[in-house]
């Protein structure tokens, strides 16, 4: 007989990053900056992301530093879920 396990949970990515937009209703939109080596010239080189948000309650604003996690797909664009705020904007 087969010992039975309990599934393991894969790990969600998260990612951190700062709101760029906040004009729609539960959605944020949030640049996330990734810095990586250039595979020929070996300089550092910054690649933004832009990812769509889900924020129900509407609590981040511009300028926010946010953290976002990884979830089902919520819309057309929307894969990512608010998880905290961690530095409101000035």
């Amino acid at each position: 007989m087969a010992q039975e396990t309990e599934p393991r949970q894969n790990r969600r990515k998260v990612r951190e990053g700062i709101v760029v937009s906040d004009s729609m209703r539960s959605t944020v939109v949030v640049a996330v900056v990734e810095r990586v080596r250039h595979p020929r010239y070996g300089k550092t080189v910054q690649r933004t992301k832009r990812l769509y948000v889900d924020d129900p309650e509407n609590n981040a604003k511009v300028g926010d530093r946010v953290r976002v996690t990884e979830t089902r797909p919520i819309s057309k664009l929307k894969r990512w879920r608010l998880a905290e705020i961690t530095e409101r904007a000035r």
